[in-house]
């Protein structure tokens, strides 16, 4: 069992009051750390190093200085993947493959991308014409918006803080992270590269603790944090804006999403199977960007659900360093129990359970975890619950349709526009059909395929800016203009 303290100023401490709580495996329920909590004076203390070190050291680096620590963050990430690999499958129970293969790899290339970008955007300028005709020039310089406020979730964890605090770095500004009470290994495991490498004392800090009369209230609050950016669900980030309305300080959300999956008769059968299962149901379905309502066109529905059901039933669930098994638990038996909630209320409002529906058989020593099976339903009207609201566990609804307009008004009927993914051969309906979709990315014949150069975040209640590439720098810079008459 580990002790993991904040990291405040370069330095890992406890917090000042001594509280603490509990980190818990979701896969047996095992005791894995005890966790700093983070009050008021923890978060002011970090606050005011992240403060302390913009107007000093970290401030006076010039942007090559930037852009070669932050090469040199990602290469001991690389260095240590392993250890970021065995600290990530304690917090979320998930399979080594995701881990290996997707979610560590991008929390080093975060820093690159982002590194690369600053390195190479070009600012504007204009050349003005006077009554004297002598004319003035105007250019833009951009400098760092200043603290950050980080608040990250737990369900890709290193992934979704590095995209932050990667940009956030890059452009100048210092940071406070608050990630999840869930998943607080990784983040902590940032502070040995960050003292490793050389990045001043200050620059990144990471208070831990939960959300209301916590760490997460109290670093959302504080006057002195110039800009919040948050991932995770609708109603957390309304209560984060709320407070961000304190002095007008920016923001930046991802939020929840309820998003389609649409595939039409004419397209790539096995592949379309293959992405909406892994849409659907990787990271055992905590995803925001995962499909919760998935549309067939009528003449393959009734082969599509039978094709999905049979790879649904194959998953193997258990350790995540279990190669002979590919799925995991919910992060937490709270989410376990909110998940199986809406299991329920589908099978009460008339769905037909085509697979899954409830916990699945494990072996003694795991009977504890926070296990739940993946499932699919059929047969719900487009107004029932679980078509609503967002569950983020394995499941869909597997719903016909009969033309295109139709499974566009469908795909748009819900308060939130994160993602949808789309599947055809057909190249004009694809363009056509993503053009009317009311969602921050449209994945034609693919998804969770990312280019980190391009516009990134939701629509509607799915979130408020967007990020990668230049688009960062927007959020993580403030924009100056310098007139200067010739």
């Amino acid at each position: 069992m580990q002790h993991i303290n904040h990291f405040i100023n370069g330095e890992f401490v406890s917090a000042v009051d001594g509280k603490s709580f509990e980190k818990r495996s979701p896969v047996d329920r095992r005791l894995i750390a005890q966790v700093s909590e983070g009050g008021k004076v923890d978060v002011d203390r970090a606050v005011h190093a992240a403060r302390a070190a913009l107007n000093g050291e970290w401030g006076a680096f010039t942007m090559e200085q930037r852009v070669e620590i932050l090469y040199g963050v990602a290469d001991e990430i690389t260095r240590r993947f392993d250890d970021f690999v065995e600290a990530e499958m304690a917090d979320t129970g998930q399979p080594k493959s995701i881990m290996t293969h997707a979610f560590i790899p991008r929390g080093a290339a975060n820093f690159k991308i982002f590194a690369d970008v600053i390195k190479n955007v070009p600012n504007e300028s204009f050349q003005t014409t006077t009554p004297d005709g002598l004319g003035a020039l105007n250019y833009a310089i951009r400098v760092p918006k200043g603290v950050v406020g980080v608040v990250s979730p737990w369900n890709a964890p290193f992934l979704l803080m590095t995209w932050k605090v990667g940009p956030a770095l890059a452009c100048g500004n210092t940071v406070v992270v608050k990630p999840s009470e869930e998943t607080p290994l990784t983040t902590a495991l940032l502070g040995e590269v960050m003292n490793k490498v050389g990045v001043p004392k200050g620059v990144f800090n990471v208070v831990h603790g939960f959300g209301p009369d916590s760490a997460g209230e109290y670093l959302t609050h504080h006057p002195k944090v110039d800009a919040i950016t948050f991932t995770g669900e609708t109603t957390t980030g309304a209560a984060i804006m709320k407070a961000a309305s304190e002095g007008m300080r920016d923001v930046s959300f991802e939020l929840g999403g309820k998003n389609a999956g649409i595939v039409f008769a004419d397209s790539d059968f096995d592949k379309a199977v293959d992405g909406i299962y892994k849409s659907s149901f990787l990271n055992s379905g905590q995803v925001c960007l995962g499909t919760e309502r998935v549309y067939v066109e009528r003449p393959i529905f009734d082969k599509f659900v039978e094709a999905l059901k049979k790879k649904v039933e194959k998953v193997r669930h258990g350790r995540p360093d279990d190669e002979n098994c590919n799925f995991g638990p919910m992060i937490s038996h709270e989410h376990q129990a909110k998940v199986l909630s809406y299991y329920a209320k589908a099978v009460e409002e008339g769905a037909t359970v085509v697979t899954g529906g409830g916990v699945p058989s494990m072996p003694e020593e795991l009977k504890e975890g926070a296990w739940v099976e993946p499932t699919i339903w059929t047969g719900l009207a487009e107004d029932a619950t679980v078509m609503k609201e967002e569950i983020f566990g394995p499941c869909c609804h597997i719903a016909p349709f009969d033309d295109e307009q139709q499974v566009i008004n469908w795909a748009n009927d819900t308060e939130y526009g994160l993602s949808t993914t789309v599947w055809t051969r057909d190249l004009s309906r694809a363009h056509r059909v993503a053009a009317k979709i009311n969602v921050g990315i449209t994945w034609i014949n693919s998804w969770f395929l990312r280019d980190l150069r391009t516009a990134f975040g939701g629509s509607k209640q799915s979130g408020i800016g967007r990020e990668g590439g230049v688009h960062s720098l927007e959020f993580y810079t403030e924009t100056r203009n310098v007139c200067v008459k010739l």
